[in-house]
């Protein structure tokens, strides 16, 4: 497992230093850095090849597809859902709180756009963070444990593409808060899910959804309100949830009964 956190963020450096040297957005607030979003699926399957080769390779690539994993539907409510509900939580938090937001318009036409292009980079995220990682980590630790672990790497591997992009300290700060929380909710998803990367590429793609048809484009975005939001919710995965026996949990299939 370290030599995969090491190339993950080997890998990254060149992108990070392209996007720090040309600046730029690929669109409003992600950074042209960002597209070390490929890194954790090209580490992975290099790993892979290396330990299976080619054949092992074509099984970890067809995970990004593993639907039928999902036995339970209702799996489908909270992998799709839960990121808006929240998103939209923390605009009536800041509106309670008296903030100044711009006018709640939200851009549905971009939709279609911003779904696929979100999915196809959640999912190659999620081969790689859960497909590949989190695994021998929870065997080792647990399912908390690991999600926490692996989300506080999660987190500091975005520092540098949110340093580039001109973004605070304090704002990286909550902001990883924030990322620590929602990997604990990818592990409660899938485990929930019956392990499938394809549920968790959509889970990743609805958060980054939520957030570019967040008012305005995501300016209004304050991790200092969603992050808490998302610690709760991990907190409520973590006690009903993942904090039961993972083990049980693969004995049931991903039902709903977790």
């Amino acid at each position: 497992m370290g030599a995969y956190l090491v190339l993950v963020v080997v890998l990254a450096v060149p992108l990070w230093a392209y996007g720090a040297l040309v600046g730029g957005e690929l669109m409003p607030g992600l950074p042209v850095a960002a597209t070390a979003f490929v890194v954790p699926v090209v580490a992975a399957a290099l790993l892979v090849y290396r330990q299976g080769g080619g054949a092992a390779l074509a099984a970890f690539l067809r995970r990004a597809v593993d639907l039928r994993r999902v036995r339970d539907p209702v799996w489908w409510v909270p992998t799709l859902l839960l990121m808006p509900a929240l998103w939209a939580l923390s605009w009536f938090v800041m509106a309670a709180l008296g903030r100044s937001l711009p006018e709640p318009t939200v851009p549905l036409r971009l939709l279609p756009g911003l779904a696929a292009a979100f999915l196809v980079a959640g999912a190659a995220e999620e081969l790689g963070w859960m497909g590949y990682a989190y695994g021998p980590l929870e065997a080792r630790w647990g399912p908390v444990r690991a999600a926490s672990a692996l989300g506080a790497f999660w987190a500091a591997w975005h520092v540098v593409p949110h340093l580039t992009g001109g973004r605070e300290a304090a704002w990286i700060a909550w902001w990883a808060l924030g990322t620590v929380a929602t990997r604990v909710l990818h592990a409660w998803l899938y485990e929930g899910t019956g392990r499938s990367v394809f549920a968790q590429a959509v889970f990743h793609a609805s958060f980054n959804v939520a957030w570019q048809l967040f008012p305005v484009r995501g300016s209004a975005y304050d991790p200092a309100v969603l992050s808490p939001l998302l610690v709760l919710a991990a907190v409520a995965a973590a006690t009903f949830g993942l904090g039961r026996s993972p083990q049980a949990s693969l004995a049931r299939g991903g039902s709903a009964g977790r």
